[in-house]
């Protein structure tokens, strides 16, 4: 076992585990180098093995558990020690969820400086069979395909025969692919979504199997959208989602940036006299439009365009804005307007706590935060979904 300062990739190294942090990885250190232990519990000691070396911290893969932390189990899926797209089987439900809301509090108190609230409500749902959403990968075969997921941190496919997080109509779609395919110009990938009586759609469009539009009814609300759309993935939390975003509070006007197919929007149109719904791709602008003249939201304008391109339009002070960006956060553009315009009342809906912690710095200078809630939305990941309501500081 390798005692070096600085180790090499595919150095040995004995570590004990301090924390969680944000993305599902444990914290560990090698004379004061962080090092980030994929698959690891908190309290566990482990023969790692470097697999990656960057000059402020090591990545580690565990080669064996010498001293097992608390909460530390037998992964359900068969799949997991092989398979890239889940990252916290291994450790007991419970006590994911309690990991992953102090890993949110850390990297927003390290990152940005941001102080969550003492008391946040958190929600969870089902540990399995909660995904609505997938994208597999698809490798040919002299005798047929292999249909699965990434390793972890690989382009390796490793094919699968059952995936737990999934609903049980999605994944009984998922292992059916394989003889359904075409025998020649099946796609590398495919994304699957279900709508509800187990409608799937798929993308790219295969003739062999269901494809175009499903829907989804999400409290009073009907949603058309098609695989090639984002949209929320976790089945059981989906009202929760809707009604914490928007809330109780009406006004005259209410943006919804990065509003995708209408999932926020639509609902916002029953509380607002008049909302603006902005959506940069086009395929979900034109769900957005559907969705608002069958749900009859005759109040709602959507509008293609990047949301760079169109914050501009934002007048001062108007009542409401929800944002709900991709990974990256908020654009410096973005970030300038809010500020510049201020709305009185802005919801954040961020899916990565780091990018949330930066925007917040900015933004908290202007604004208070009035609640958080942070939502569970993909179990068995190291994932988790954070929901912040700010108004306007009074002066």
């Amino acid at each position: 076992m390798s005692s070096t300062r600085e180790p090499t990739l595919g150095t040995e190294l004995e570590l004990r585990v301090e924390k969680l942090v944000a993305g599902g990885d444990g914290l560990a250190r090698h004379f004061g180098l962080p090092v980030f232990v994929a698959r690891s519990v908190p309290g566990d000691r482990v023969r790692a093995r470097v697999c990656d070396r960057r000059r402020h911290y090591l990545r580690a893969e565990v080669l064996e558990v010498l001293e097992s932390g608390p909460g530390r189990r037998e992964p359900p899926c068969p799949h997991f020690d092989r398979c890239g797209g889940c990252d916290l089987q291994h450790i007991e439900d419970d006590l994911q969820l309690e990991l992953k809301v102090a890993a949110v509090r850390e990297t927003m108190r390290r990152l940005g400086g941001v102080e969550l609230p003492e008391e946040v409500a958190v929600h969870a749902a089902e540990p399995f069979g909660y995904r609505l959403r997938t994208r597999v990968r698809i490798e040919a075969y002299e005798d047929g395909y292999a249909v699965g997921y990434r390793a972890p941190r690989s382009w390796r496919l490793v094919a699968i025969e059952s995936c737990r997080v999934l609903m049980p109509e999605l994944e009984a779609a998922v292992l059916a692919l394989a003889d359904q395919l075409p025998a020649e110009g099946a796609p590398e990938r495919l994304d699957l979504a279900l709508g509800d009586h187990g409608a799937v759609t798929t993308s790219p469009v295969v003739d062999s199997l269901g494809h175009g539009e499903v829907t989804r009814r999400v409290g009073d609300f009907t949603y058309a959208f098609d695989a090639r759309c984002f949209f929320q993935g976790h089945v059981g939390l989906l009202e929760r989602l809707v009604e914490t975003v928007v809330g109780g509070a009406t006004g005259s006007v209410a943006w919804d940036l990065y509003a995708g197919v209408g999932f926020f929007a639509i609902p916002l149109a029953e509380r607002y006299q008049r909302v603006q719904a902005v959506e940069g791709d086009t395929v979900a602008a034109r769900y957005a439009r559907i969705n608002a003249r069958r749900n009859h939201a005759r109040n709602l304008d959507v509008v293609g365009g990047s949301v760079d391109s169109r914050v501009g339009e934002l007048a001062e002070g108007v009542d409401r804005v929800v944002v709900d960006p991709p990974r990256p956060g908020l654009t410096p553009t973005v970030r300038r307007t809010l500020l510049d315009r201020l709305p009185r009342r802005l919801t954040y809906v961020s899916c990565h706590p780091a990018a949330l912690a930066r925007d917040l710095q900015t933004l908290l200078t202007r604004y208070r935060m009035a609640d958080v809630a942070l939502f569970d939305l993909f179990p068995q990941t190291g994932h988790m979904e954070t929901v912040v309501q700010l108004e306007v500081e009074s002066s």
